[in-house]
């Protein structure tokens, strides 16, 4: 008789999920006992870095991905990846052993003691099944929820007798739709109001690239000769950002964002909150005569927005529809945003001179990660990005997401035949919070780079300690880490990179290499203004 096991095994085959990242426990070994030889397994040494690699996966290859947890603590170790998959509308279906049923009721060692609770609110939809027989159907039911609009992470939680159960009759495996297109009456209004529209601006968000409708986005941006931003602190690259109407990433905090936007009557959001912001300054919203129109696929995101008239839709389909209604404008194009003044290359580097070196040696078709909150400016200033799916970040602001991701995505590369030069750009402080994850780049033998600024402090912190005026926070200091030392224990290649031309030289070698390099590059230790 088929067993529970055996029936998810098999569901899992045929919604096409046979890889499994995780970090085993006790309570998941009897699911993955005589782990079958058509799946693979890709074992992270600390869960949160399981979740980030299925995270930047599921994104790289545009689908869901499977990540296995340990009960209570392996989600809580998860917990800051999994906050980041929400944000990043990142489709994971995460499965997370508990003890015995036989001995829940005494909460013996390593029980969730209210498993559907712990990943709230940070999951579409969290399940324990009442039956063991019931658990190849939840999986179905999550994985449907997980890639449904907005997609997200799903949870169950699966004692680990229910395994050798025997099953019901297998569940179906179900297709659901993932896209759905926009109300025809307001899509018209829209049309029309950007029509009649004297100075529109286009704001666009990460949906637009997830939704592979970066061709739309320019077709809509050019019949209204109208400037395009990109949405504040966004996790994907939205529009080639060397075509002239491309005006650069809004700034995200209330005031400075309004001020930006001044002189446009109407602006079109398309596949982003408005606003995500962090700093407050205060301001007005937007300035004095201005529209907003917003499009999203998430009701919870039209709702919380403070102003303007929402239109639920996917944003592919919503710019399609769009440009086919809007007359073509009698009007220039936009002026086009001004170059960055040039670099002088002084030893130590400042930010500026490494990431005008690094878009000097930028690989065709390269892929960024991107986790340096306090080089974030200098790094999209001198690195225009030109190509869909190029560009990824934590939407989030959590640490411990980029290395792992990288990692996840410099596989899916592999996996999909892409092959695609993967370059993450990683803080010195960022890279502790999932350090583990070079460990799982140098077994799978990933050509991916790890550049490392190392400036030996938070100055992000330092930097928001300056806005805030709360001098004397303590902990904003990093002596004595060697980067190095760190990335050769678990079996990368390491160098110091410390001028332009080194970092050409090096960059191409490490993209040829046959495993993970990690280039740790001494900056400038100056504080940006936020």
């Amino acid at each position: 008789m088929a067993t529970v096991r055996d029936i998810t095994y098999d569901l899992l085959r045929s919604l096409g999920m046979t890889t499994v990242f995780g970090n085993p426990g006790s309570t998941e070994e009897p699911f993955l006992q005589a782990f079958p030889d058509d799946f693979r397994y890709v074992l992270a040494l600390q869960e949160a870095s399981a979740v980030g690699m299925a995270d930047g996966y599921a994104q790289a290859t545009g689908k869901p991905a499977h990540v296995n947890l340990h009960t209570a603590p392996g989600t809580g170790n998860a917990m800051g990846n999994i906050v980041t998959a929400w944000h990043n509308r990142t489709p994971l279906i995460i499965t997370a052993g508990q003890q015995t049923r036989e001995m829940l009721l005494l909460e013996p060692r390593l029980a969730a003691r209210h498993p559907t609770e712990l990943p709230q609110p940070y999951v579409k939809w969290a399940h324990e099944p009442v039956r063991a027989q019931d658990v190849p159907a939840a999986l179905m039911r999550a994985y449907a929820t997980a890639v449904q609009p907005p997609a997200g992470p799903a949870f169950l939680s699966l004692p680990l007798d229910d395994w050798a159960q025997p099953a019901d009759p297998p569940p179906a495996a179900r297709t659901v739709s993932t896209r759905f297109a926009p109300d025809p009456e307001r899509l018209h209004r829209f049309a029309a109001t950007l029509a009649s529209s004297r100075t529109p601006a286009l704001v666009l968000g990460a949906a637009v690239d997830r939704a592979g409708a970066w061709p739309a986005a320019i077709a809509l941006a050019e019949r209204l000769a109208a400037p395009v931003w990109s949405a504040p602190a966004p996790e994907r690259a939205t529009f080639p950002e060397d075509h002239p109407h491309f005006q650069g990433v809004l700034p995200f905090a209330i005031g400075p964002l309004a001020e930006q936007l001044r002189g446009h009557d109407t602006v079109l959001v398309v596949g982003a909150p408005v606003f995500r912001y962090y700093p407050h300054v205060p301001g007005d919203t937007l300035p004095d005569g201005t529209r907003l129109l917003h499009v999203t696929d998430d009701p919870d995101e039209a709702a919380r927005a403070p102003v303007g008239d929402s239109l639920l839709g996917d944003a592919g389909l919503t710019l399609t529809a769009l440009t086919e209604l809007v007359p073509a404008a009698d009007r220039p194009p936009p002026p086009a945003r001004a170059q960055p003044a040039p670099v002088e290359d002084s030893v130590p580097l400042s930010a500026d001179a490494l990431f005008a070196a690094l878009a000097r040696h930028w690989p065709e078709d390269g892929v960024l990660v991107q986790e340096s909150p306090s080089n974030l400016s200098a790094l999209r200033r001198r690195l225009r990005l030109t190509r869909p799916g190029s560009y990824f970040t934590m939407a989030s602001g959590g640490l411990g997401y980029g290395l792992p991701a990288a990692v996840g995505i410099a596989l899916a590369q592999r996996d999909t035949g892409r092959h695609r030069p993967v370059v993450a750009v990683i803080g010195d402080g960022s890279f502790h919070y999932s350090v583990q994850a070079l460990w799982t780049a140098a077994q799978l033998r990933l050509p991916l780079v790890i550049m490392v600024p190392v400036n030996q402090q938070y100055a992000i912190l330092k930097a928001f300690a300056e806005l805030k005026q709360t001098p004397g926070v303590p902990g904003l200091d990093l002596p004595g880490l060697d980067i190095g030392a760190v990335a050769r224990g678990y079996g990368c290649a390491s160098t110091v990179v410390e001028t332009p031309d080194q970092l050409g030289t090096t960059l191409d070698t490490a993209l040829r290499a046959d495993g993970p390099t990690v280039l740790a590059i001494p900056i400038h230790p100056a504080i940006p203004p936020i």
